[in-house]
């Protein structure tokens, strides 16, 4: 374990409605808000953190809700679809919840051996449900309407759209320490066996793609997990002598981040497991409390005026 990319950390999207986004993966697709807290750099707008019951990594999705922002589009040189590992016949369960909910599902298949069925968040942000070939055994979070023998269990993968996917790969291979698995026309599928799950990247190469615009419904970045500081800054190095930019280690107040943009366009994040979802509240109470970072404290009254209501 040491010294290892442990698959994907987190993964952060953009969304329009603070309260619609909330609604939906709470209550449709039965995640747990982790945390409730405000952009380091926008105090003015959420950020949440969805995931099982105590945030673990590999199920952290995580969300900049900006109200009214223009929706993006998706194209080369970006994240284009969050796979979700979902329990073997539970297809029939979400296929009906979708229909009740009025989720657009946009089709169903098989990649690499494995059932999918692909579907859109109401900001239209891509996202698949997939019965992985072998069993999860990561326990999820349960609701009352979404139970652990259907809900899903953390990420299963993440698709990144390129024009080629050369140099990407080699970020995958040559600094995580992934291979590649196979090959499926244009997807090209590369895991990591440091971790069992979560541990999938898919690099779509389309050539004549044009390139992808931001705004809701779209990925901001894509965050892989180690250990621990030292492991961290460890990975700094090697993207340096790799020839790309790096950012400074970052306190995230849940994790040690560092952050540089992969020769395809994609951001990537490196994050720790330290110190974890609960260092500012108890489990129990994981996302029911508004918590700021400390320079944004003596503010708290103007920031709570200003953020949509949610319920």
């Amino acid at each position: 374990m040491e010294n290892k990319v442990l698959g994907i950390h987190h993964i952060t999207a953009i969304a329009g409605s603070a309260k619609r986004n909330y609604e939906f993966y709470t209550k449709v697709l039965g995640l747990r808000m982790v945390k409730k807290t405000v952009n380091f750099d926008d105090p003015g707008t959420y950020h949440f953190y969805f995931g099982d019951e105590v945030g673990t990594p590999g199920s952290i999705l995580t969300f900049f809700p900006w109200e009214g922002i223009t929706t993006g589009r998706n194209g080369a040189g970006m994240a284009t679809e969050i796979g979700y590992s979902v329990p073997g016949k539970s297809f029939e369960f979400w296929t009906d919840r979708f229909q009740k909910n009025n989720v657009k599902v946009t089709g169903t298949g098989e990649r690499f051996g494995e059932q999918y069925i692909s579907f859109e968040d109401p900001d239209g942000l891509k996202l698949a449900l997939i019965i992985p070939k072998q069993a999860d055994l990561r326990k999820p979070w349960e609701t009352t309407d979404v139970k652990s023998a259907v809900a899903t269990k953390g990420f299963h993968s993440i698709t990144l759209t390129l024009r080629d996917i050369k140099a990407t790969a080699s970020v995958l291979t040559d600094i995580f320490e992934y291979t590649l698995e196979g090959q499926e026309g244009n997807r090209y599928r590369y895991s990591t066996k440091a971790i069992e799950n979560a541990a999938i990247v898919d690099l779509v190469q389309v050539p004549g793609e044009g390139g992808g615009i931001g705004g809701s419904g779209t990925i901001h970045h894509v965050a892989f997990r180690v250990k621990d500081e030292s492991i961290l800054m460890y990975f700094r190095e090697k993207v340096l002598k790799k020839g790309l930019n790096i950012t400074p280690k970052i306190d995230r107040n849940y994790f040690f981040s560092l952050y540089f943009r992969e020769p395809g366009g994609v951001l990537f994040e490196i994050a720790t497991d330290n110190p974890g979802f609960d260092v500012d509240e108890p489990v129990s109470e994981l996302g029911t409390n508004l918590k700021l970072p400390a320079q944004y404290e003596s503010n708290r009254k103007e920031i709570e005026q200003v953020l949509p209501a949610l319920k």
